[in-house]
């Protein structure tokens, strides 16, 4: 397998209609905006869709949730542990860090693509790794409009004393519609440490390509989130003369005019400016 020799940044356009994109557990759970009104989706919660797409492609996986567990381990440590290359080089203080990474890259994808810190309480060395593949916070085109409603639970959960208990009261929270640009690179220097291959760039984007398969909720009704265009522009070279800044500010989402509240894709308008020596790959998913 050939290391990543071209560096390569990607925009994908997707839209959430009805749907709590990323709760945040701070707020109640509602969907997560800025002071100016903007809706936001973390890194960390794309990071996630991204490792569970490819778990679900076949690929081996170390930050797992536990609901997808597939190989018995309970935690991160004992995924570590359990494994018998890093045993092997486990050594306490005078474990070989270098040669511990790169075992750990060669068995997980996700740690050779974003990197991760095997820091363990009650261990005397931590290992961390660098990953070559970044992804930015995405952030809504426009404001977008927050519905909370009241739910109530009217089963019993445990029977009461004196008869059926009250109901319980919660909220839910959606956005009405927002359109998101989540933009991230793979840096050719940090793949080359890794180990990070043209076939792993290749297995990032089918994942992107199908962020929100397999994972609907109550929060996400399927069909709620959706994937609408890809943008891939693999440079010509490790280090390009466009930096990722002017070619994330070459593609362009405004939202046509005469519309005041966008409810659909079709409110926006999309272009790309060209950059000389590099073109963007464009999927279309709409």
């Amino acid at each position: 397998m050939n290391i990543l020799q071209n560096k390569i940044d990607f925009a994908l356009i997707i839209t959430a209609t009805n749907a709590n994109p990323n709760g945040d557990p701070l707020d109640g759970n509602r969907p997560r905006e800025n002071f100016d009104g903007f809706s936001e989706i973390s890194d960390v919660c794309i990071k996630r869709k991204i490792r569970n797409r490819l778990q679900d492609m076949g690929e081996k996986i170390f930050v797992q949730s536990d609901d997808r567990c597939d190989d018995g381990c309970d935690s991160l440590r004992k995924r570590a542990e359990s494994n018998e290359g890093l045993k092997a080089i486990s050594k306490g203080r005078n474990t070989n860090r270098e040669e511990y990474a790169r075992k750990a890259c060669e068995e997980w994808i996700d740690v050779r693509s974003f990197g991760q810190v095997f820091a363990f309480k009650g261990d005397n060395v931590s290992v961390g790794v660098r990953g070559p593949v970044t992804v930015q916070q995405a952030v809504s085109i426009d404001p977008v409009n927050i519905v909370s409603i009241q739910i109530t639970k009217s089963v019993n959960g445990e029977r009461d004393k004196a008869g059926k208990s009250s109901d319980t009261m919660g909220m839910k929270h959606r956005v009405e519609f927002g359109i998101y640009v989540i933009k991230g690179s793979i840096n050719c220097q940090l793949a080359e440490k890794t180990g990070f291959t043209e076939e792993d760039a290749e297995k990032i984007k089918e994942a992107l390509k199908t962020l929100f398969e397999n994972d609907c909720s109550s929060a996400r009704p399927e069909g709620s989130m959706e994937v609408c265009h890809l943008y891939w522009w693999k440079h010509d070279c490790k280090t390009p003369k466009y930096s990722s800044a002017q070619v994330f500010r070459s593609l362009k989402v405004k939202r046509k005019k005469g519309v005041r509240k966008p409810s659909s894709y079709d409110d926006y308008e999309i272009t790309v400016d060209e950059l000389d020596g590099v073109t963007p790959e464009i999927y279309d998913m709409v």
